[in-house]
């Protein structure tokens, strides 16, 4: 895989653009984390109310300590050794927009092991808003050809792998963990 295969979506991310990639789990919109227009975009192309959660994706497990104020003990176990793609809602998140802070301050971020989602990331070198793209309400997208059309026409840039995984791919499980080492499962 070549580098240049992300470099006009990594062009359209740094320059505020939304775009259309396969995550680790689904077809995803994505966007930079930090910038509050782009968030707002990827929520109206959507039609999604701005108080439903966004997750961040990750490259690296280093990364969790830029996005969250403290990592419970347990967090460092459970995201490196999680076999299926597992999304974490940490208690207090930090150098994000505002838009992916939950009414308590809580952040969710997934580390991805997907080689060409994890690509994208690493060379970005942040994190990335991901959300399914799909209009709210609707199903999740599984595959290209079920992505809306008017999702295809409103984002910046789409980015396809020429390597596409085959498979059952569906939503992450999502986890809530308190300071205390607490947790519970939130989707499973």
């Amino acid at each position: 895989m070549t580098p240049n295969l992300y470099h006009d979506a990594i062009t359209s991310l740094k320059s505020g653009g939304v775009i259309l990639y396969p995550s680790d789990t689904i077809w995803g919109l994505g966007c930079d984390v930090r910038n509050d227009s782009s968030i707002e975009k990827l929520l109206q192309i959507k039609n999604r109310p701005a108080e439903k959660g966004l997750i961040v994706l990750i490259s690296k497990i280093e990364q969790l300590s830029e996005y969250v104020e403290e990592v419970p003990e347990i967090a460092w176990d459970l995201v490196d050794f999680a076999e299926d793609p597992l999304t974490v809602i940490y208690p207090k998140g930090k150098n994000v927009s505002a838009h992916l802070l939950g009414p308590d301050g809580s952040i969710a971020i997934r580390l991805v092991k997907d080689e060409f989602c994890k690509g994208l990331i690493y060379r970005y070198q942040r994190g990335l808003v991901s959300t399914s793209a799909n209009i709210s309400g609707e199903p999740s997208p599984i595959d290209f050809e079920s992505i809306s059309g008017s999702i295809k026409e409103q984002v910046d840039y789409i980015l396809k792998n020429p390597n596409p995984v085959k498979g059952n791919k569906k939503p992450s499980k999502i986890v809530k963990l308190g300071l205390g080492g607490d947790y519970s499962l939130i989707r499973g």
